[in-house]
Order: structure tokens, then sequence, then C-alpha cells
């Protein structure tokens, strides 16, 4: 019988789709690179496994009958201790590091194929739960004004170009002007930045959109940029209007506290279609 493996990094992504697969009959391989726990021991038994062990990794997931991998949560690439290598995992390290080497999206491309080498066969955590995602519209009480609009258009013309260039999936835009840009560190600690420059009287515009997007080219089972009712309260504390994300591109953690949060700060929830 066939399995698919939950292979979690941090935040609530794996938790809530463990509770998905769970409620649906299933009885998913919980599956955690060592640092990046999330999952609780009370969900079942968990996997810890390292980068430097990934063939025997791989081995046991095929051992315990599994087809399907799905990728849920925040990681980022760990550092490596060459003394924990071993030889079946040696072979590979030529491919990892010159994947490593083009970036994240090239990490995550070589990552889905040696999936596939396996025989496992990588899913999107919208695949498991469609509704993570949004159709192209307003969420919530609040709507954008033309202003808010033309910043998120000009968003996602910029996020079109930085993520072309493979550095980040967010950006804030007052007025037409980049104020901030998503990198490594990701959104919280971006927003958070914007919101002290604000708060120490940095000659900004005021207001702006937090536009949020795949990057150009992403294979969307995995890595999707995700949003939650804690990325409503940051922009808020920022000072933004609103937040205006791609439809179906996007997962929301936790929709309808993302709503509430937003109809109570009197923030806007933009879905737009792609481009």
């Amino acid at each position: 019988m066939s399995r698919i493996a939950l292979i979690a990094g941090r935040g609530a992504l794996p938790g809530l789709l463990a509770e998905r697969l769970s409620t649906e009959g299933q009885a998913p391989l919980l599956a955690e690179l060592e640092g990046f726990e999330s999952l609780s021991r009370e969900a079942g038994d968990v996997l810890r496994f390292r980068l430097e062990r990934l063939v025997p990794f791989l081995d046991h997931l095929q051992d315990q009958g599994v087809t399907q991998a799905v990728f849920a949560g925040g990681v980022h690439r760990p550092r490596l201790d060459p003394a924990l290598i071993d030889p079946a995992t040696m072979q590979l390290l030529p491919r990892i590091m010159a994947a490593m080497g083009q970036g994240d999206d090239g990490t995550l491309r070589e990552v889905i194929t040696l999936m596939g080498e396996w025989g496992i066969d990588v899913v999107g955590a919208q695949d498991i739960c469609p509704d993570l995602v949004a159709d192209a519209g307003l969420l919530g009480a609040h709507s954008s004004k033309p202003g808010d609009r033309q910043d998120a258009a000009r968003g996602f013309d910029i996020l079109r170009l930085t993520g072309a260039a493979d550095v980040g999936q967010g950006c804030v835009v007052a007025r037409g002007q980049c104020l901030a840009l998503e990198a490594l560190p990701g959104t919280d600690v971006m927003l958070s930045q914007l919101a002290q420059l604000r708060s120490d009287g940095a000659a900004l515009p005021e207001g702006g959109v937090f536009c949020k997007a795949p990057k150009p080219g992403q294979d969307r089972r995995i890595d999707l940029p995700a949003l939650g009712p804690e990325t409503v309260r940051r922009a808020h504390a920022a000072g933004l209007r609103g937040i205006a994300f791609e439809a179906g591109g996007v997962l929301l953690i936790d929709r309808a506290a993302m709503i509430a949060r937003a109809d109570e700060f009197g923030l806007f929830l933009l879905a737009e279609g792609p481009a």
C-alpha cells in the first residue's frame, strides 16, 4: 500500500497538513530535518534526519512504502558536517553542491529530482489542502483604493525581477516607491525593520502595500510563499494599508484568523490573478 511522507520544517503548516491527512484516514510518515522541528511527538512517531545521511533517509522512505512526499514549513540551508556523510550520500555530494550553487530554486529542483529517482513523487501542500490558496478577489471587509492597486501592480513587477534573480518573494511599495524587499531573513524581519524605521521617524511615504508572490518559473510543489495572522499583525504595525498576493500561488495559514485580524486592523487582503 502506498504511503505519503510529510517532510516538515518550522511553522504551523506541517501540523495543518498532518491533521488533514489524518482526517482523510491516511497515516503519513512524519519526518523533520534536524534543527527545524515543529511537529509534536504527540502527533505520532517523527523521524529526524540529516542531509549528511540523505541516501539512508531516502532508502528508509522507500522501505516504508512511501510513493509521495509533501514538504511543508520553513527551513534554510543547514551547515553540513563532513564527518557525518555516509559513503552513499558522498556519491551524491557533487550534485548537491552544484545545485546549492544555483540558489534556492536550483537546490529545490534537485531535491525533487532525487526524490523521483527513489520512486517518490513530490506533491504540493495545496494538493493536500486546496483551501490553503485563494481565488482572485478581495478577502474580508476592507477594499483597496486605486492608489493601492497601483502600488500592488508595481510590487508584482518588482517581484518578477527579484524572483528571477532568486531573491525573496515579498516587497513593500508605497506611492510607487519600494520601501522594503524580502531577503534571506524573511517576511517578519522585513516588516519589523520597516515598522522600526517608521517609529524612528524616517521620511517614508505613508501607507503602502505588502506584496507576496512565487518566483517566476518556480516549481509550485515546494516552497510556496505563505501568509498568516502574524503577517497581518506585522503589516499593521508597519503602517501598511493592506496585503496583495498572487491568487493560487500563496498559502494562507489560518485564513479565517487572517481575515478577522485584517478586518480588525482595517487592512485589505487582495488576491490578484497571476500576470
